[in-house]
């Protein structure tokens, strides 16, 4: 296992395949890809980390694929859950209130940069 980190990874290209999808486990490559798209800059140290970590998350989520749903109806939203009974009760959730806003001509006014609509920001990624 190599932690070389001279190598340069270019993010528009894919990853090498692996063999079997089951099989599949997230190489150093992989790692130094993943981290190139994230614009991570990750020690020889780090690398192997990750990749540990990286395996164990995706063993937890082989283990997820694995269990047998058949029986089980669609959820589309946790909060669905929530609101059915006495979980609810107790919780941090509470009722949307609408409010007024912030005036936009004010906060716009104090922006240090916009173009009248919109906020500029300076470019952060550069690629």
């Amino acid at each position: 296992m190599s932690t070389e980190t001279n190598e340069v990874v270019d993010p528009n290209e894919a990853p090498p395949a692996t063999p079997h999808a089951a099989d599949a486990s997230v190489t150093l490559a992989d790692v130094r890809h993943v981290a190139a798209l994230a614009n991570l800059q990750l020690t020889a140290e780090e690398e192997p980390r990750m990749q540990r970590d990286l395996n164990a998350i995706l063993g937890h989520v082989a283990a997820l694929a694995a269990l047998d749903t058949t029986d089980v109806p669609p959820l589309a939203q946790v909060g669905q859950l929530l609101q059915r009974g006495p979980a609810l009760a107790g919780s941090s959730l509470r009722p949307d209130q609408p409010k007024p806003s912030v005036d936009r001509a004010a906060v716009m006014h104090e922006a240090p940069d916009t173009d009248g609509r919109f906020f500029r920001v300076p470019k952060v990624i550069e690629r």
